[in-house]
């Protein structure tokens, strides 16, 4: 029926987060929630109340997520890794993120059809068709688009943009430098390839710029606004795109 599906390993890994004893949903928000998505998609479940026959909560709440299509899987996990009932700064906050992240980077593809964020979409698609011949900076970016429709504005995302642009220069300028050691050998590749100087100079300064923006803020896990994701990821398409066109 459908191609793809959630392997049950990892259901099960979000259900014994979901509903952990101590930082988890609660059995009566278990299946308050569970209903909910039931009366939805018109699904049975197997725990329709509570307290219910079950070992545990995590049982109850994996085989209920079972019941439903692999589609409606992704996004009950996807909601529920920010339920209303888990409080503000709760300690598995984190977890549920990596969770989320984990659920876009490898089942992206279920994902039901949502309204995109504000990023410059025609450019990010134009960056993946150049980057076909490079597929370890593709997926990377792949891996980060999936994170930022997510809503996931964290420092792993970054990283994810910032190691696919590394992985397309060692690729390009076939060696195995660092971001921040590959600012002078692009220079000179651009220079050879018929660049201006003003050009050249202008690249590798913005470069050198967004290798120290990394190190300052996204190595020291600083929370970053919204807008300033959207202008690196779209900074990070231009020099992928550019690099590229200019030495393929």
């Amino acid at each position: 029926m459908f191609s793809e599906s959630i392997p049950v390993g990892f259901l099960s890994k979000a259900c014994d987060l979901l509903a952990d004893t101590n930082s988890g949903m609660s059995g009566p928000n278990v299946v308050r929630a569970m209903n909910g998505y039931a009366d939805q998609w018109d699904v049975r479940v197997p725990y329709p109340s509570y307290p219910f026959d079950a070992p545990n909560k995590r049982t109850a709440l994996l085989e209920s997520i079972q019941a439903f299509a692999p589609p409606q899987q992704f996004l009950i996990i996807e909601e529920l890794c920010e339920h209303h009932s888990f409080p503000v700064g709760s300690s598995s906050k984190q977890e549920r993120m990596k969770l989320k992240a984990e659920l876009y980077s490898r089942f992206g593809d279920l994902r039901p059809d949502k309204e995109v964020r504000e990023l410059d979409v025609p450019l990010i698609d134009d960056t993946r068709h150049w980057l076909h011949a490079h597929p370890t900076a593709l997926a990377k970016l792949e891996e980060a688009k999936l994170k930022y429709d997510a809503g996931i504005f964290q420092r792993n995302l970054i990283d994810d943009l910032r190691l696919g642009l590394e992985l397309l220069l060692k690729s390009v300028l076939d060696n195995g430098k660092s971001l921040e050691n590959q600012v002078q050998p692009i220079g000179a590749r651009l220079k050879a390839s018929g660049s201006s100087p003003q050009f050249t100079n202008m690249f590798t300064r913005l470069l050198d710029y967004y290798c120290k923006y990394q190190n300052e803020h996204v190595k020291h896990d600083d929370k970053l606004p919204e807008e300033e994701v959207e202008f690196i990821f779209e900074m990070t398409a231009s020099f992928m795109k550019h690099i590229v066109r200019v030495t393929g």
